[in-house]
């Protein structure tokens, strides 16, 4: 019993640790597409749903092959698919869109915003239920979504603040709330399928939507641009990270759950404003470190509380394995 007991902690502890590290690498995976998509827009290249198309693909092809060499029976319905495909596609391109005319550190805080969308929708779709603590850090959070907001309005278009901040931040909020939509229902879809059916239909109809998205508006701009190795290394380097992105997540979400995906997407907005002073040496405006801190701690609020309930859960599992373990060794007795 003891040394169960033990190896349980262990195993615990080990869990933990994977938790942890493929957090930082969602985390600097999402930092990466962030750069990429400002260093586009910094060239003139604006394309964001051709950007996305190419990551659909890659899910489509690769998940899509795997699938179909096992040949499994599909476990989740064809419209929930589409509806999550629907939001990421146009959240990605809100978000993408936005790195035109604001700064990168204001897309990244501006992206927690989507974590009070979250909450709302598992209440009322998932009926999970909130504590007070959890509540109280969402409402720190969105007062940080606030100061990022005014700090922008102050520093205005100086020290690569963009050409229009305020549409900027207004653009990310909105794709955030799509950000929310897709999060939420990958959340329903990773508990009722599996990552394989989810990853390919996803693929699948992301890249269609973005296929019809591409046609519509953004033909013109891929003709403008003059294609070369250099030219197109960016828009690989994009959906390359993306894949990895979206394979990964789902993985942090059933070995660790959202509370750690919270956290670590924290970490991304740390990346970024790191390597904007020091890599770019740019001026960041003092506003934006007091909507970092007051965000950082509405986030912590949120996710140790949210964190302090899954391990409750996870010592009920365990306790319920071993009264199990009891009840087997009683009857062979």
């Amino acid at each position: 019993m003891v040394m169960g007991f033990n190896l349980e902690e262990i195993k615990t502890k080990k869990t933990t640790f994977i938790g942890l590290g493929l957090g930082q690498i969602l985390s600097l995976l999402c930092t990466c597409n962030v750069f990429t998509s400002s260093e586009l827009a910094r060239k003139g290249v604006n394309v964001p749903t051709t950007q996305s198309f190419l990551s659909y693909m890659l899910l489509a092809i690769v998940y899509g092959g795997i699938m179909l060499y096992r040949r499994p029976t599909i476990k989740g319905k064809w419209y929930h698919y589409c509806l999550l495909a629907l939001a990421d596609v146009e959240g990605n391109f809100l978000v993408v869109k936005a790195n035109q005319y604001t700064s990168i550190t204001s897309v990244m805080l501006l992206d927690c915003w989507a974590i009070p969308c979250v909450l709302v929708l598992t209440w009322v779709f998932l009926k999970t239920r909130y504590r007070l603590m959890k509540i109280s850090g969402v409402v720190i959070c969105i007062l940080g979504v606030v100061l990022v907001v005014f700090s922008d309005v102050h520093a205005g278009s100086r020290a690569g603040g963009g050409s229009d901040p305020v549409k900027g931040d207004l653009l990310v909020v909105a794709g955030a709330t799509l950000y929310a939509v897709s999060n939420t229902t990958e959340e329903f879809l990773v508990k009722n399928a599996n990552t394989v059916e989810l990853m390919t239909f996803m693929g699948f109809f992301g890249a269609i939507i973005s296929a019809i998205q591409i046609c519509i508006f953004e033909r013109s701009e891929l003709k403008a641009i003059e294609w070369s190795a250099e030219a197109a290394f960016p828009f690989l380097r994009f959906a390359v990270t993306m894949f990895l992105f979206y394979s990964l997540l789902p993985v942090l979400l059933k070995i660790s759950g959202s509370a750690m995906f919270t956290l670590s997407l924290l970490t991304s907005d740390m990346w970024v404003v790191l390597i904007r002073i020091f890599a770019y040496h740019e001026k960041v405006d003092w506003l934006y470190y007091l909507a970092f801190a007051t965000t950082t701690i509405g986030l912590i609020i949120y996710s140790m509380k949210e964190k302090d309930e899954e391990e409750e859960e996870q010592k009920d599992e365990q306790r319920k394995l071993l009264d199990e373990e009891d009840g087997e060794t009683l009857r062979v007795t």
